[in-house]
């Protein structure tokens, strides 16, 4: 047998039961890291907008950050987030379920460059194929954002940006590391008068290794990624190109059976952004997405045996209007997406169109030590028809450099096609929504450190469960579940020129009002802390991620689900960077340095201890 996705569904049961710069280390020279209140992002209102000026909570992986961990995936470093839970199904390449704040993985929008990937199918963006050498920085903003950005953002908006050149030079790097992976990138950068292009690539090859417990056969992976951005300027137009795409072959277990699958995940967007008069700057931008998943072997259950698939094709034309009316910001805007899925899963088959359009309108004020934010979203969804949404911030400054802060707001999630009419589906589903309620407060105690605490309390209603019932013995999707989720965050973080140390410490109790029980893979607790250190051509680290335990979903004999308890786990990461002459730089990290053994998903594979080293050369 053979099934579609089988790496996001293998698991099929217990998975639908739920333009900033970057710092440069030069030979014996050291520069400073930025600081959060550098930073400037886009995500959180969809104006550019100082990190410092945002009420709600905002996080930055930065280009160092990214360059340091050599990372295979980005998962891994949103793993390295408090309040981030993630659950890999086995080695590289193979899928990965993203919690953020306790909600489902299919809570989140994911944008490259601010084109949704989610695909229209299982919901879960195929972030492990998302490569992190063609990355600038990443965005997260956690709470809801549906009067932004309409359905799915419940637990928060990841927007992932390529790489933009700040001058022309480039890089070109080759890796190796345990389970034979072999990675080779490479990057041109050109920027003149006339405008600018970026154009970057990676290419890596993994043996892997066994995903279940017990298994002796590795599972390999292959992954090729190109990106390419391109600005200019003509007739007082801004003018920007950006596209993205992954694709290769990732292998995977069947039920015990060795398989594999053939993948493309891709973005493109054509902007044109310019001023119509002192006051108002409009933004135009038609993008395309393709989610594409298809298996080599036959789907036994299909009335005409072929190969399984899954395939998404998404058109967005996102018209974004900003003006400045006194003391007031406005932003106001539409998202029209037209959306095509296809899919064969288990011997199901679907060919679904759907369309939707989002209305909104933002209002930031700011009046002196008071700082307010209102916006409200209209939706409407060709299956599930008008949808409004809403948040309202408010922000005190009770002296120079501490903000406390107090928010409300609403989501929703209409159901994909997959709910609907995939395996289990079921076309009567209403979408599930959710009421958010925060404060928080963030304190610079001085010109090297920050701190900052959040608490909050989500209800989503109508979650959608896969259940087994008498009517339906091999399972259906319904709206029955009702969740809370309450937490408390806390992060501190110190910058010198020659350290820089993080620590983040999250609680949360992601509750089912229904049993009574803990979410499945979502810990109470986890906590993330790094220290770096400059030490004039040489750069050491060390990271640390701990745990606490999750409860999961085991199977019995007759298939029966059972659940269990995974134990908590600490793991450390060091990393070095050593800066030669003439832009050379050789870099080495060993992940898992204890070698410990531990559990995402009960019955799959992790990591022990590996090396993986790379040498990188710059030039301008």
């Amino acid at each position: 047998m053979s099934i579609s996705t089988a790496r996001r569904i293998s698991a099929f049961p217990a998975v639908l039961a739920l333009s900033i710069a970057s710092p440069t280390v030069i030979a014996g020279t050291t520069t400073a890291w930025p600081s959060l209140d550098e930073y400037v992002v886009v995500t959180a209102t969809r104006e550019p907008e100082a990190v410092a000026n945002i009420l709600a909570p905002v996080s930055v992986i930065d280009r160092d950050d990214i360059d340091r961990s050599l990372a295979i995936d980005i998962t891994q470093l949103l793993g390295q987030q408090p309040g981030i839970d993630i659950t890999p199904y086995g080695g590289p390449g193979q899928t990965v379920s993203v919690f953020i704040r306790g909600s489902n993985s299919n809570h989140t929008v994911f944008l490259v460059d601010g084109i949704r990937i989610n695909p229209g199918t299982i919901g879960v963006a195929a972030l492990q194929n998302v490569a992190p050498d063609l990355i600038d920085h990443i965005e997260i903003v956690k709470g809801p954002r549906s009067a932004l950005y309409g359905t799915d953002a419940i637990g928060g908006v990841v927007n992932i940006l390529t790489r933009v050149p700040t001058s022309t030079g480039g890089s070109a790097r080759v890796g190796y590391g345990r389970f034979n992976t072999r990675e080779t990138s490479g990057d041109l950068d050109l920027k003149g008068d006339a405008g600018s292009l970026s154009l970057a690539t990676r290419w890596l090859e993994s043996d892997g290794f066994p995903i279940y417990e017990g298994d002796t056969l590795n599972r390999g992976y292959r992954n090729l990624s190109e990106s390419l951005t391109g600005h200019t300027h003509i007739e007082g137009v801004d003018l920007s190109v950006h596209a993205w795409n992954a694709s290769g072959n990732t292998q995977y277990s069947d039920f015990g059976t060795p398989a594999d699958e053939n993948y493309r995940n891709s973005i493109g967007a054509i902007e044109a952004s310019g001023r119509l008069s002192d006051h108002w700057a409009t933004l135009l931008r038609l993008g395309r997405m393709r989610d594409d998943l298809r298996q080599t072997a036959i789907d036994s259950y299909a009335a005409n045996p072929t190969p399984d698939y899954e395939v998404t094709n998404r058109t967005t034309l996102d018209w974004q209007n900003s003006i400045q009316l006194g003391a007031h910001a406005i932003t106001a805007g539409a998202l029209w997406m037209d959306e095509t899925t296809r899919a064969l899963v288990y011997g199901t088959q679907f060919d679904v169109t759907t369309h939707s359009t989002t209305g909104y309108v933002e209002d930031r004020v700011n009046l002196g030590a008071h700082h307010l934010s209102a916006a409200v979203g209209s939706t409407r969804h060709s299956t599930f028809g008008n949808h409004g949404t809403y948040s309202a911030e408010y922000g005190f400054e009770s002296s120079p450099g501490t903000l406390w802060t107090a928010s409300i707001g609403s989501a929703f999630r209409a159901p994909d096609s997959t709910d609907r009419f995939g395996y289990g589906g079921n076309p009567a589903l209403r979408p599930e929504t959710s009421r958010n309620l925060e404060i928080g407060a963030r304190r610079r105690i001085n010109a090297h450190q920050e701190i900052s605490f959040a608490a909050y309390d989500n209800r989503i209603d109508n979650l959608i469960v896969f259940n087994y019932t008498a009517d339906n013995p091999n399972g259906i999707n319904l709206n029955v579940g009702r969740t809370r989720i309450r937490g408390l965050e806390a992060n501190w973080q110190y910058t010198t020129d020659s350290w820089r140390a993080r620590l983040g410490v999250a609680h949360q109790e992601p509750i089912s009002l229904d049993s009574g029980s803990q979410l499945i893979r979502r810990s109470r607790w986890n906590a993330n802390g790094s220290i770096e250190r400059v030490m004039g051509a040489h750069e050491l680290g060390l990271d640390a991620h701990l745990s606490g335990a999750r409860p999961d979903l085991t199977y019995d004999a007759n298939y029966n689900p059972v659940t269990v308890s995974l134990g908590g786990f600490t793991l450390l990461d060091a990393t070095w960077r050593w800066s030669l002459r003439h832009g050379l730089m050789i870099q080495a990290k060993v992940e898992n340095l204890l070698d410990k053994h531990y559990e995402y998903i009960s019955g799959y594979n992790t990591m022990r201890r590996g090396v993986f080293g790379a040498i990188r050369y710059d030039f301008h």
